[in-house]
C-alpha cells in the first residue's frame, strides 16, 4: 500500500502517527460537532471555527494533526466518487476521539443518521449547517437526544402498527420561543407511491398526516413546541412532485411540511459546502407561503 505521494505527503490510506496529547478549544470543538451531527467535510469542520480561526490552510493542517494523532479517521465510503483524491476530506471520530471526549466528561449519548451512509451523510450536512448558522445567529439548535431525554422515547413514533422514524429531529432555541424539526432528506431512491412496506412519499405524507392529525409527537416525544416537518431533495422536480402529493393528500400536514431542493445532492453528496440557506432562506410549503426556520412565526 502507498504511504506517501511523490513528494512524501500523506495518503488517503496512510499517515504518519503523531503523538497528540492536549487539544485545543477548536480541535475539541471539531470533535463534538462530528459527535452530534455524523462524519463533516474539512469544509464544514473549518465553516465551524472560521469565527475564532480564518486561516483555512492551518484548520486543515490541525485536522491533519488529529488524523495522525488518532482521534480522527477517513470513512471509505468517500472514495467511491469521481475524483476522490481531488475532494475534500470526510472526517469521522476514530475510537480514541470517544474515549477522549468521554474521559473528559464531555461526550453525549447523541443520535446520529443511520442506515445508508452517503443518506446519512447528507442528512448531516443539512443539521450541521442550520446548527452552524443559527449559533451565529444567537439561536441554540437543540439535538434530538435532549429532545428524547424528555420522556426517555425512542426516536420511532408507533402508528397503526408501523414506525414513523424522521432522518432527524432536533429544535431551535430562539431565546426562550421554541420551535422543533422532523428532517427527511431524499436522495432520489424513495418511489412516489409503492404497494410495499417500502418508504414512499405517499406513505411518508400519510404517517406525518396521521401524526399531525393525532398530536402524536406531543404525546410521544413530549414536545410542547410546534413541530415542523422539513423535506430536503436533490431535484426540483421531485420537490415539485412531492408538493403536489402533500396539498392532494396531506390534510394538516400541508401547513407545516416545508421542502427545499439541493442541486447535484445525487451519490457524491461532497460537492456540498456549507449550506447557510437551510437556516436564513425561506423554505418552500405547500400553501404557497414561503416560511424561514429562522424566525419563530408561522403565518
Amino acid at each position: 500500500m502507498k504511504q506517501t505521494d511523490s513528494i512524501g505527503r500523506a495518503t488517503f490510506h496512510h499517515i504518519a502517527p503523531q503523538r497528540v496529547t492536549n487539544l485545543t478549544n477548536r480541535q475539541l470543538r471539531w470533535l463534538k460537532h462530528i459527535e452530534r451531527h455524523g462524519p463533516k467535510s474539512s469544509l464544514y469542520l473549518y465553516e465551524l471555527t472560521k469565527d475564532t480561526h480564518r486561516c483555512k490552510d492551518t484548520a486543515l493542517r490541525q485536522m491533519q494533526k488529529l488524523r495522525a494523532g488518532g482521534y480522527l479517521l477517513l470513512p471509505r465510503q468517500q472514495r467511491a466518487t469521481e475524483n476522490a483524491n481531488f475532494k475534500p476530506f470526510i472526517y469521522d471520530l476514530a475510537p480514541k476521539a470517544r474515549t477522549y471526549l468521554f474521559d473528559q466528561g464531555i461526550s453525549e449519548p447523541t443520535i446520529r443518521p443511520t442506515g445508508h451512509w452517503w443518506h446519512g451523510y447528507m442528512t448531516s450536512c443539512v443539521t450541521s449547517s442550520i446548527d452552524i448558522k443559527a449559533g451565529r445567529d444567537g439561536t441554540r439548535y437543540i439535538p434530538a437526544h435532549e429532545i428524547l431525554n424528555i420522556k426517555g422515547s425512542a426516536m420511532a413514533i408507533p402508528i397503526d402498527g408501523q414506525r414513523l422514524i424522521p432522518d432527524q429531529l432536533f429544535a431551535l432555541d430562539y431565546g426562550g420561543t421554541f420551535r422543533a424539526f422532523a428532517l427527511e432528506v431524499d436522495r432520489g431512491t424513495e418511489p412516489k407511491t409503492s404497494a410495499t412496506a417500502r418508504k414512499s412519499y405517499a406513505r411518508s405524507i400519510e404517517q406525518y398526516r396521521k401524526m399531525i392529525e393525532r398530536g402524536l409527537h406531543r404525546s410521544h416525544y413530549g414536545l410542547r413546541a410546534p413541530l415542523l416537518v422539513l423535506w430536503v431533495f436533490g431535484s426540483r422536480s421531485n420537490e415539485a412532485r412531492f408538493l403536489e402529493m402533500v396539498a392532494e393528500r396531506g390534510g394538516p400536514l400541508a401547513k407545516v411540511a416545508l421542502t427545499r431542493s439541493c442541486f447535484g445532492a445525487g451519490l457524491d453528496n461532497r460537492v456540498l459546502p456549507p449550506d447557510s440557506g437551510f437556516y436564513d432562506r425561506p423554505w418552500n410549503r405547500a400553501l404557497g407561503n414561503p416560511v424561514w426556520i429562522k424566525k419563530y412565526e408561522l403565518k
